[in-house]
C-alpha cells in the first residue's frame, strides 16, 4: 500500500503522513503542486473511489461530500498512469 499527500503534512504536529507512515504504508510527499487535492484510491488496480470526501470525522459527520466508486479496469489504469506520475516527482516522507 502507498500513498501520496501534499506538503503541508510535513509540517503539521501530527499529520496524515505521521498517521500513514506509522501503520506501515509507504508514504510520500509531493511537493511540486500548492496542493495535492486528488482524492482517490485504486484498489486492486480495478476500483477506483474518488470525490470530495476527505476520510476525516468531519467528513463523515458534518460536511456535504460526495464519494463515487467506480469499478472499471481501462479507468482505475488511467487513474495509476496518473497517481506514477506525481510519485515519480515525489519524496519519500
Amino acid at each position: 500500500m502507498e500513498v501520496i499527500l501534499d506538503k503541508s503534512n510535513r509540517s503539521a504536529k501530527y499529520s496524515a503522513g505521521d498517521f500513514t507512515a506509522h501503520m506501515g504504508i509507504i508514504t510520500y510527499i509531493d511537493d511540486k503542486h500548492a496542493i495535492a487535492h486528488n482524492k482517490i484510491m485504486i484498489i486492486d488496480k480495478e476500483t477506483v473511489i474518488t470525490g470530495s470526501f476527505n476520510f476525516t470525522k468531519a467528513a463523515e459527520e458534518k460536511n456535504a461530500e460526495n464519494l463515487l466508486i467506480l469499478k472499471n479496469k481501462e479507468l482505475a489504469n488511467q487513474y495509476l498512469m496518473n497517481w506514477t506520475k506525481h510519485k515519480e516527482h515525489s519524496e519519500s516522507y
